[in-house]
Parts: structure tokens; sequence; C-alpha cells
């Protein structure tokens, strides 16, 4: 019987090799999952405890109702810190959120014109690019030949000097016109950072939020005003009457 010789053995695949131990899970460790035999321990309120074993961490993490995460893996020793883990996670998913809500995306929108554009045509498109620079977002322009327009390049640079000057207020010249094929192409870029931009945005929103909202109490308070119960003439006259004084017996009071 033959048998195989270990040379010619076959060896398991790179690919195989890197994923026998599983995926690197990037959360701390916490509580029994901490595998030294002493720590550097940080207090709930941020005082040094000191250097502590780990059955003493452990200890004062259960007597506190917390529970003790490795901060610092790298640290000789690691620096572990009594906390809530739970309280702790929900802080840090608010904070990454909150830093991904106002991080700012670079974003270049595009124009298209036509060397020969109608005037009502291009104050349209020039009310496009200045929406865009009040925005933070960059514009490229793009003129486009045809025919026997290619021979004509000087319309369409006279064309974006033109428009670079309507909106200079809001943006620059960030790359100056040049040739590309059949097109001509020219970048805005906006004086103003897009997350300032961002910033406006949100307050003016508020602030139709807040007008919104005052609005309906105003309303109610003039249908209010005007509906207001009058007092019937019956009863005017009534309280005249009680007012008036009685004559004194035997004296006729004469109408005139």
């Amino acid at each position: 019987m033959a048998v195989k010789s270990p040379l010619f053995t076959r060896l398991p695949s790179a690919a195989a090799r890197c994923n026998r131990g599983g995926s690197i899970s990037t959360e701390p460790r916490i509580n029994d999952r901490i595998r030294v035999p002493e720590v550097r321990l940080v207090g709930p309120s941020g005082e040094q405890v000191g250097i502590v074993p780990l059955a003493k961490a452990l200890e004062l993490a259960q007597e506190y109702d917390l529970d003790l995460v490795e901060v610092a893996a790298t640290a000789r020793p690691p620096v572990c810190k009594l906390m809530d883990y739970g309280k702790f996670k929900y802080e840090s998913a608010l904070k990454a959120r909150e830093a991904r809500k106002n991080q700012a995306h670079t974003v270049i929108k595009e124009m298209k014109l036509r060397p020969k554009i109608d005037p009502h045509d291009y104050d349209t498109k020039k009310g496009h690019v200045v929406r865009f620079l009040k925005q933070g977002d960059k514009v490229k322009i793009t003129i486009m030949f045809r025919g026997r327009e290619q021979s004509r390049p000087e319309l369409g640079f006279r064309l974006l000097q033109r428009l670079a000057s309507d909106v200079e207020e809001l943006g620059f010249i960030e790359s100056n016109p040049k040739q590309d094929g059949r097109n001509m192409i020219m970048v805005l870029g906006p004086h103003k950072k897009k997350t300032e931009a961002m910033a406006e945005a949100r307050e003016a929103a508020a602030a139709r939020k807040a007008d919104r909202q005052g609005r309906p109490a105003e309303d109610e308070e003039a249908p209010a005003a005007e509906q207001a119960p009058q007092e019937p003439a019956e009863s005017v006259a009534a309280e005249a009457a009680e007012e008036t004084v009685d004559a004194p017996d035997g004296d006729e009071v004469s109408e005139a």
C-alpha cells in the first residue's frame, strides 16, 4: 500500500488561514473578558485608584454595580475604568451620529449651457447656480458646442465670464475655463463653507418652525376678541330704570 509523502500534503489556503480565527472585535474587553493579572484602575468619577489585581478590580465593580471596562489595552498594565458600559455605548452612539450629521461632504453640482442660450434660460440656470453656491456646494459649468459652434470658443468663454461676474458675491472661479473636446468647463467654488451653510439652513428651518407654531395662538386670540358677548339692550334699559330715583308721594311728574 502506497503511503503519501508528507512533503506533498496540501496546505490550507491563505484565505482559510486568515479566517480561521474569525472576525476581530473592535469593542473593548469588559469584566471577565479581561485576561491580565493586574490593571491600572480608574474610579467612576475619574479618580486614580492605582495598580490593583484583576480580582480586586472586579470586586470593586460589583460593589459599585458597574462594569470594569478596558480603556487602554496597549498600556502596561492595561488601564481599566469603572463605568456603566451600556450607558457609555449609548452616549458614544449619540456622539457618532451627531458627528455624522455635522460632517460636510464636498458635492460638485453640474450645470450645462449652450453658447447661444436664451436670456430667460440663462436666468433660470443662473438661479440654480446661486442656490448651489448658497448651499456651500461647488458648481461645474459646462458649455456644450455643436456643429459650427466649435469654431467659436470665444462665445463660451465670454458666457462663462459673464456667469462668474453675476455670482461673484457668492462664489469664485476655482478652475479657469478650459476646452475639453466639444465642451468648455469651468468650476465655481463657494465663499461660504459647507458647514456654515448647513448651520444657517438649520437656523432658518428652526425660525420657520417657531413662526408656524406662534401663528395659531395669535389666530385663536383674534376670533375670541371678536366673539365677545354683547349685553342685550333690554338688560341695559333695566339697569338704567333701577338707577332712577322714585318721586315722593303726592308729587306728580308731568311729561314734557
